[in-house]
């Protein structure tokens, strides 16, 4: 393997915010023992800052043991709900074929770099049909409490340790839709294909200094093309 693409996951390849924020709710009380008021908004970020901002602005005084439990209530509430993904979400436009054809490209492994805790990560992608090119192992997930921009180094190590070979700027891609993913990318060390499907704009993506901007992945092509691009392989060689 000689090039990574790491997918983030909500607003790139699927959105169940209904089913999250269920999940969420359910969470919330069973910690707090209070329904849930206001969630705090994702924005890129990952589980763990959401969670800590929800307890705030919800007027809870985080005690040490909040995070590890929210978490795993958290963990067991999206599980529970798991039926209803398909449903009551859906997959973004392109995302199938733009994950099958990055897949046919020469020697590249597939994860994601998430603020998603794992196993929500794994359900969510699971429900659509899209785990099959995804390498969960190396990924980078929202219950880990480091910055996105580090997670994206945790996960060219965490790829580096399975698969024997170093992964840089130059072989590794990020693809998102927020302004926070491109800010990781850009400090962590990838490439960055940035997608205006959740609620970063066009402008604001090039802006914070994307590589390449796209309006979605209904073309998986062009989404194909640039990684092959971005990763020193204009060819776009195909895997035999």
């Amino acid at each position: 393997m000689n090039r990574l693409v790491l997918w983030n996951i909500d607003l790139t390849l699927v959105d169940v915010t209904i089913v999250a924020r269920d999940a969420y709710a359910e969470a919330f009380r069973q910690v707090t023992g209070r329904p849930l008021v206001k969630l705090a908004p994702a924005l890129g970020r990952p589980d763990s800052e959401i969670i800590f901002e929800t307890l705030a602005i919800n007027g809870v005084d985080a005690q040490d043991d909040h995070l590890p439990r929210f978490i795993e209530a958290l963990g067991a509430g999206f599980a529970a709900r798991r039926d209803r993904l398909a449903t009551q979400g859906r997959m973004m436009p392109g995302a199938a074929d733009a994950l099958a054809g990055v897949a046919r490209l020469r020697g590249v492994v597939q994860s994601v770099l998430t603020g998603t805790i794992k196993g929500n990560a794994v359900h969510k992608l699971a429900a659509f049909g899209l785990s099959r090119h995804i390498d969960f192992e190396v990924g980078g997930y929202g219950e880990e409490v480091y910055p996105k921009a580090t997670l994206l180094q945790v996960a060219q190590s965490r790829a580096k340790a399975k698969y024997g070979r170093a992964f840089d700027q130059s072989s590794t891609v990020l693809i998102g839709d927020s302004t926070r993913d491109v800010q990781a990318a850009r400090i962590g060390g990838a490439a960055m294909i940035a997608v205006a499907s959740g609620r970063s704009t066009d402008a604001e993506l090039r802006a914070a200094g994307a590589d390449l901007v796209l309006p979605d992945l209904a073309n998986p092509s062009e989404v194909v093309a640039a990684v092959a691009r971005l990763t020193g392989d204009p060819t776009g060689r195909l895997a035999g």
